[in-house]
C-alpha cells in the first residue's frame, strides 16, 4: 500500500526566528528564586574548570606551589565574579560569564621563559617576578579592547557581520575548542567516559521518558552527574584503585591529588598587586595586545551565541562595542589583582544556557556572587575546584558543541544553494581548522612556532593570532563575504543581511530596548545608537 502524499505545510521549510524559540526562561525572565540560585550554582561549577586547568598549568612553571596555586585560582575567582556582574549590569548585558582565557596562555608562557627570570633562584620569588611581569602585560593589553570597545571602532567592525561570516566565527568558536574534549576525557577515561554518558542519559533521554520530572533532570543534569561521578571517583581512589598507578594516572584520576585544599587558606579577599608593583616589558606588552585582539574577536562570537541562547534578538553593534570595552576593564582588572591571565566570554557557560534552556540574566548574576562568595572562602571553593579533570572535560564535550551549533544556526538566514555561500563557509571552516593545526603541530614538534625569528615578542605575536581557530577562520569569512561579489544584487540576500538589518541599530527594532538597555536610566547618559 503506498504512503499517503504529504499535506502542502509539511512541504514548507521551517521558519525562519529572530529569536530562538522553546527557551523556557529568556534574557528578561528570571526563573523562581530557589530555582535560579541552583541553575547560579551549576554555572559556578561549570566555569570551574578553565579556572582551575589554566594556573594548574602555569603556576608550577612560574615557580610556585600549590599554596601560590590556590591563591592565583581564588583571584581568577574573585575578578572572574566582578567582571561578569559588570558585564551584565554594565556591558551587553547578556547573561555571559567572563572568565579565564587560553588565549592569553601562549604569552604568559613566552613570559616564563623570558632570559631574565632564568637565574633567579628562590622558587617564589622567580613565581613573584614572573607574576608582576605578566601583570603589566596585561595592563597595557587592556587598553587595546578598552579603546576599540568605547571609542565605537568596534561598533563598525560588528557592523558589517552578516549570519554567513558569523556563522563560522561562532561554530569555531564551541567546535574549536576539541582539543579540551574527549583528548582529557581519556586521561582517566574510567571517570571521564561514565560522565559523557550519564549526562547524556539526564539531559537528553531521562527528560523524554520521564516526562513529569524530566524538566528537572533536564536543567540539573550537570551538577547531578557530577556529584554521582565524583563519588564514583572518590570510592575508586580511597578503595586502592590508582595505589600502583603511574603518577600522571594518579593526577588525573585521583580526587586527592590537586593540592588546593591544603593549600588554600580558609578567609582570604583578593586585593590589587597583592603580588608586587607591576614590571613592563615592551615586547611583552605587544604579544599579549596579540592575544587580546584575539580574544576580542573570541568574545564577539561567544556573544553571539549567548545572545541566541539567551532567546534575545542579535545584539545591536553599539552593545556588543559596549561590552568589548567593559571586557577590555576585565584584563585590567587581572592585571591589577595579577591572576596571571586575561578575560573573555567562557564558552562553556554560552553552551550551559542551551542546555538548560534558561538564558535568563539573573541566573548569571547570581553565579557571580558564588564566584565571589567562593573566593573568599578559600578551603570551601578548593573542594569544589579539586573535582577531577576528565569529569571537567567530559562536560565541554555537550558544551562547546552547543556553542557549535549556535553558529550552524545561522545558515537559517542564509541561501545553502548558492555557490559562493558553499565556497566562503566551506573555505572559512576548513582554514579555521587547518592554519591552526599546523601552528601547533610545528609548536609540539620543533618547540617554537614557525614564525622564528630574532624579535620574540614579534614571533609571539604572530604564532598567537594563528593559532586561535575562532580567529582565523572567522576573519576568512568575514574578508570574504565583504568582498567576494559585492555589488550583486543577489549576493545581499544569499549571505543573509537583509535579515539582520533591523538589529544594526540600537532603536530600530523595539525589542532591542527591552534587552540590551542600560539599568537605572542610564541611557540617559551613555546612549546606545
Amino acid at each position: 500500500m503506498a504512503a499517503p502524499a504529504p499535506k502542502q505545510e509539511e512541504l514548507q521549510p521551517h521558519a525562519v526566528r529572530d529569536q530562538l524559540p522553546a527557551v523556557s526562561y529568556c534574557l528578561t525572565s528570571p526563573p523562581p528564586w530557589p530555582e535560579a540560585i541552583l541553575l547560579g550554582f551549576q554555572h559556578y561549577l561549570v566555569m570551574l574548570g578553565t579556572t582551575v586547568i589554566i594556573p594548574t598549568a602555569l603556576v608550577p612553571q612560574m615557580g610556585g606551589g600549590n599554596e601560590e596555586k590556590a591563591r592565583v585560582i581564588q583571584t581568577l575567582l574573585f575578578v572572574a565574579g566582578i567582571n561578569t556582574l559588570i558585564q551584565s549590569f554594565l556591558g551587553t548585558r547578556l547573561p555571559a560569564v567572563i572568565g579565564g582565557s587560553y588565549t592569553f596562555v601562549a604569552p604568559t608562557i613566552s613570559i616564563i621563559l623570558a632570559g631574565r627570570y632564568s637565574g633567579i633562584a628562590d622558587p617564589h620569588e622567580k613565581f613573584t617576578r614572573i607574576m608582576r611581569g605578566t601583570q603589566g602585560a596585561l595592563i597595557v593589553a587592556s587598553t587595546l579592547q578598552i579603546i576599540m570597545g568605547f571609542s565605537g571602532l568596534w561598533r563598525i567592525v560588528v557592523r558589517l557581520l552578516s549570519p554567513l561570516s558569523a556563522a563560522p566565527l561562532v561554530a569555531l568558536v564551541g567546535f574549536g575548542l576539541y582539543e579540551l574534549g574527549f583528548p582529557s576525557v581519556a586521561k582517566c577515561i574510567e571517570i571521564g567516559l561514565p560522565q559523557i554518558l550519564l549526562l547524556v542519559a539526564l539531559s537528553q533521554y531521562i527528560p523524554h521518558l520521564v516526562p513529569l520530572v524530566g524538566t528537572a533532570f533536564e536543567r540539573f543534569a550537570i551538577i547531578m552527574s557530577i556529584v554521582v561521578v565524583w563519588l564514583y571517583a572518590f570510592f575508586l581512589t580511597v578503595g586502592g584503585a590508582y595505589k600502583n598507578a603511574a603518577p600522571k594516572t594518579q593526577f588525573h584520576c585521583r580526587t586527592d591529588r590537586s593540592g588546593l585544599v591544603a593549600g588554600a587558606p580558609w578567609i582570604s579577599v583578593p586585593y590589587p598587586f597583592q603580588w608586587g608593583a607591576p614590571t613592563f616589558d615592551a615586547g611583552e606588552c605587544f604579544a599579549m595586545m596579540a592575544a587580546s585582539f584575539v580574544a576580542l574577536v573570541e568574545s564577539t562570537g561567544a556573544f553571539i551565541a549567548v545572545s541566541r541562547y539567551a532567546s534575545a534578538t542579535p545584539c545591536p553593534p553599539s552593545v556588543m562595542s559596549r561590552g568589548i570595552g567593559w571586557q577590555g576593564v576585565g584584563i585590567l582588572l587581572g592585571g591589577l589583582f595579577g591572576t596571571a591571565n586575561g578575560s573573555s566570554v567562557s564558552v562553556e557557560n554560552a553552551g550551559l544556557l542551551g542546555l538548560t534552556r534558561v538564558g535568563s540574566r539573573r541566573v548569571v548574576q547570581i553565579s557571580a556572587g558564588f564566584m565571589i562568595f567562593f573566593s573568599i572562602l578559600g578551603k570551601f571553593g578548593a573542594v569544589f575546584a579539586s573535582i577531577p579533570g576528565p569529569i571537567i572535560a567530559a562536560i565541554y564535550c555537550l558544551l562547546f558543541a552547543y556553542v557549535g551549533m549556535a553558529g550552524v544556526g545561522f545558515l537559517q538566514f542564509c541561501n545553502l544553494n548558492s555557490f559562493r555561500t558553499k565556497f566562503i563557509l566551506g573555505f572559512s571552516l576548513f582554514m579555521g581548522l587547518s592554519v591552526p593545526q599546523y601552528f601547533n603541530e610545528y609548536t609540539s614538534v620543533a618547540g617554537f612556532g614557525p614564525v622564528h625569528t630574532h624579535a620574540r615578542w614579534f614571533n609571539d605575536m604572530i604564532n598567537v593570532v594563528f593559532s586561535s581557530k575562532a580567529f582565523v577562520g572567522g576573519a576568512v569569512a568575514y574578508f570574504l563575504d565583504n568582498t567576494l561579489h559585492r555589488r550583486d544584487g543577489t549576493v545581499r540576500k544569499d549571505r543573509g543581511h537583509h535579515f539582520w538589518d533591523r538589529f544594526r541599530s540600537f532603536k530600530t527594532d523595539p525589542r532591542s530596548e527591552e534587552f540590551y538597555s542600560l539599568p537605572f536610566n542610564l541611557n540617559k547618559f551613555f546612549p546606545s545608537f
